[in-house]
């Protein structure tokens, strides 16, 4: 575990600077970007382990980015995680049925954060569910 590229596509800088350290302390390296279409640009040229994404950004959408990382044949299996403050529970559902790997919310519960992560890298690697 650890080492994995997590890419950390959040606007507010605060938000992305917590979410940096506390990824980066667990031993995960990271990148950012802080819209959408930059963080597709990314992932799409430094092919991340994972993904953190806003679900709302300035432009495009975590939704709608998702999307767009699903179509592309160098982003389609790279896991999403959603990471937003919109925490009602049918905010939840239409986030997850859009295809999100797994779904954190704003404010961070950091231990809750650090274990979504580990387990959907974990999911990645060996191909079963979290």
């Amino acid at each position: 575990m650890a080492n994995e590229l997590i890419l950390i596509i959040e606007d507010n800088e605060p938000n992305r600077r917590l979410a940096r350290d506390l990824l980066q302390v667990h031993g995960y390296r990271t990148i950012e970007a802080e819209t959408a279409e930059h963080g597709i640009a990314v992932a799409a040229e430094q092919r991340p382990d994972l993904v953190v994404m806003d679900i709302h950004l300035p432009g495009l959408g975590g939704i709608e980015a998702l999307a767009k990382l699903r179509a592309e044949t160098a982003t389609r299996r790279v896991p999403v995680l959603a990471f937003t403050a919109s925490v009602m529970a049918q905010d939840r559902s239409e986030i997850m049925a859009a295809g999100f790997d797994a779904f954190v919310s704003k404010p961070l519960d950091l231990e809750a954060f650090v274990r979504t992560v580990a387990a959907v890298i974990a999911q990645r690697r060996t191909g079963s569910p979290a």
